[in-house]
């Protein structure tokens, strides 16, 4: 048996998640997989009931799980928190807590959702990118951090950067290790002209290189990154990155296939066990509404059948089910188009389980 935590957490992550939910029994049922379920609650929600985005109850049992499928957190509601208990920390939580290092963010454009994406066809026709972003340590985790008043008077903010050569390291491994998988192309991104943390990051990158001669490791500076994502970003295969650069890059990357809505993401501790989720927000302005698009917690479902549950076939179903479905022309609010049909929320989420068979 194998055990799942989900979280559906604020904004439109209930909604997204029900749908996801939906998938994940019918495939289960009809691969013969024993899944158990339990759910939770994390962020805001979590807030809003004991006070805190996250309870070492719910972590203990995260921790007990194979995985867990997380919707989204943070909103509005709770912007005027401190800091240190805003909804955010939770997720921030569950990842140092399950030691989710390595996060996966695959870029992928359906052949169906060529013009929804705003690059002309032949730019972004035929993408995929697997984007490897370290996730436990960097600027988001490092310390020193605060808000402090100088002798002036005058408050100051800062934040560290920090990385070591074992953090290093094990990313490099995993994006290396993906790049086999795949293309044999890996681009590690980072900001070594001005920062000696990414220049450590760099010599660490070349150094691992000599291990897998069977993968093409190139450099770029992240700016330069950014940009060349949008110009030309069919030049990319693995691109690996620290945490703060991954966050950006791959909210980018997630446009040139049309929607934020479409992309799942994993994240991954040294022992197979994961966190998996939609990279988009809670989108507060939309939730309630039923026009969010659940696709990407659907892949991620798939995501996590393949990573975690030992289920690579339940994942394939599931993503050739999301490809049946746009062949439909089936379109939630944020991808719909003139010539395809507009369905809600649910809708979509009951079209993908009815491709499932």
């Amino acid at each position: 048996m194998k055990k799942v935590l989900i979280l559906p957490g604020d904004g439109i992550g209930p909604e997204i998640v029900a749908e996801a939910d939906k998938v994940l029994s019918r495939v289960a049922e009809l691969h013969g997989l024993d899944i158990e379920r339990d759910y939770g609650l994390i962020g805001g929600a979590s807030i809003d009931e004991h006070g805190i985005p996250l309870t070492e109850d719910t972590l203990e049992r995260a921790r007990g799980s194979d995985a867990v499928l997380l919707g989204a957190v943070g909103g509005y509601r709770w912007e005027s928190l401190d800091i240190s208990v805003r909804p955010e920390k939770g997720l921030l939580g569950l990842r140092a807590g399950l030691d989710l290092f390595a996060n996966l963010r695959p870029a992928i454009l359906y052949p169906q959702l060529a013009e929804a994406s705003t690059l002309r066809p032949e730019v972004v026709a035929g993408l995929d990118i697997m984007i490897v972003r370290e996730l436990t340590g960097g600027i988001y985790f490092g310390q020193p951090r605060g808000i402090r008043t100088l002798d002036n008077g005058e408050r100051q903010g800062f934040n560290t950067l920090v990385y070591s050569e074992s953090e290093i390291e094990r990313i490099g491994r995993v994006a290396f290790e993906t790049a086999q998988r795949r293309q044999g192309r890996l681009c590690s991104v980072d900001k070594a002209n001005v920062l000696e943390c990414t220049e450590l990051w760099r010599e660490v990158m070349t150094r691992l290189s000599a291990e897998y001669p069977d993968v093409t490791l190139s450099h770029m500076y992240v700016d330069n990154a950014a940009m060349q994502l949008v110009r030309a970003p069919k030049q990319f295969d693995v691109m690996v990155t620290t945490n703060m650069f991954g966050d950006i890059l791959s909210d980018c990357a997630s446009m040139l296939t049309g929607s934020i809505g479409m992309l799942p993401s994993a994240s991954l501790n040294a022992n197979g066990q994961g966190m998996y989720e939609p990279i988009h927000g809670s989108a507060p302005d939309i939730a309630g509404r039923g026009i969010a698009n659940p696709l990407a917690t659907i892949l991620s479902v798939a995501m996590m059948l393949r990573h975690s549950l030992d289920a690579a076939g339940a994942a394939e179903a599931i993503e050739r089910a999301v490809s049946r479905v746009l062949d439909q022309g089936l379109r939630t609010a944020d991808i719909h188009s003139p010539g395809t049909q507009k369905v809600s929320t649910a809708e979509m989420g009951a079209a993908v389980v009815a491709a499932l068979g």
